[in-house]
């Protein structure tokens, strides 16, 4: 049996033409192992859109029924010089319904699961069986839809404070969908946080869910308040989707100016571990470090499948349950708007969602 719909992909030329469309497609029976799930609700995270659209010029692109194209920057064009030529799926996530299934997966059959198939920005989408989550009847897909990235992200980083031997966390664009998550795990699980916003109105939202330290960047008095915060909670990791611009160089200041208070004088700076991990980039532009943290620091990137693969099992397999138990509650994510494949696709909804606002999420119901 086939199973007839639609699929978006996203393709880049070698002469940065970048066309995003759908197109109409066949999904044949799932292999052993595999199920296939008609989707019903898909988010559109910023790691979706990178590789949608990366850097492309969305503003002046040519927009049709099912289609957009749009012009990449020369530098971004060569440097993805790799996927030239090759139409690719998207959508990391998703729920929806278990129509058919492979050997070894019958027992999804007419099941509704969380899953994160990478291509689920279509009618239908193939997944790994070990890979999905079935969820309870009272579950509807747009509260399961975004059970996989920010869920497990957010008490991913929890798990990396923890493995690496921190006690605290300093987290950025902090009243995101995921930011809020991680302020409810951390009061539930006693884990100190600092969080960074950009607007009065974002520490409000984060301030009603009973954050103790919330931070408005664009306050003169922003770093001296940082690094109170920090000195007060020993949060010495940071997590930072904007990469970009100063924030990450900031971010260590703080803590080597925390960690200096009352130590003696050094020339290297103080000893204590200081890391600061990007996994984002809603700012494309450089990262900017001005170097004053001493030489005890550490910048790198975070993403949530090499933690999953480093965290083995165990840690993974108690991630996974938490969610599916605090769905409704504590991993509830908000979205803005919802649309159709088709609507994905119009200049309206391009402008809005890969503006990539902070609680701006929009939600993809094909």
């Amino acid at each position: 049996m086939t199973y007839a719909g639609k699929q978006l992909t996203t393709q880049l030329d070698a002469d940065g033409t970048l066309t995003v469309q759908l197109n109409n497609k066949t999904w044949d029976e799932p292999q052993a192992g595999q199920v296939l799930v008609k989707v019903e609700a898909t988010p559109i995270n910023p790691s979706d859109l990178g590789l949608l659209f990366a850097s492309a010029d969305t503003d002046n692109a040519v927009y049709s029924p099912g289609k957009i194209v749009a012009k990449m920057p020369e530098n971004a064009t060569r440097a993805m010089k790799a996927r030239h030529g090759l139409a690719m799926p998207a959508g990391n996530e998703a729920a929806g319904l278990v129509v058919a299934a492979g050997e070894g997966a019958e027992g999804l059959v007419g099941k509704r699961v969380a899953c994160v198939p990478g291509t689920a920005y279509g009618t239908f989408a193939v997944a790994d069986a070990n890979m999905c989550m079935p969820v309870n009847d009272s579950v509807s897909a747009e509260q399961a839809a975004s059970s996989f990235v920010n869920p497990m992200t957010a008490l991913g980083f929890v798990e990396t404070m923890k493995l690496e031997g921190f006690k605290g966390i300093v987290h950025a664009a902090a009243a995101s969908n995921l930011g809020q998550m991680l302020v409810k795990i951390c009061q539930a699980d006693g884990v100190p946080l600092v969080n960074i916003v950009r607007s009065e109105e974002q520490v409000k939202i984060l301030k009603d869910l009973g954050a103790t330290h919330v931070l408005n960047m664009t306050d003169a008095d922003f770093m001296p308040k940082l690094t109170d915060a920090i000195a007060e909670t020993k949060a010495m990791i940071g997590f930072d989707p904007i990469g970009g611009g100063t924030l990450a160089g900031q971010m260590l200041s703080a803590m080597e100016a925390a960690a200096s208070r009352g130590a003696a004088f050094s020339r290297y700076g103080s000893s204590e571990a200081k890391k600061v991990c990007i996994y984002g980039a809603l700012d494309l532009g450089p990262t900017i470090l001005n170097r004053a943290f001493g030489l005890t620091w550490d910048l790198s990137g975070w993403l949530l499948t090499p933690f999953m693969m480093k965290a083995g099992p165990e840690i993974v397999g108690r991630m996974r349950a938490r969610v599916m138990k605090e769905l409704t509650t504590t991993f509830a994510s908000h979205y803005k708007a919802r649309v159709s494949l088709e609507e994905m696709l119009t200049k309206a909804a391009v402008s809005e969602y890969n503006a990539r606002r902070t609680g701006e999420k929009y939600l993809v119901v094909p």
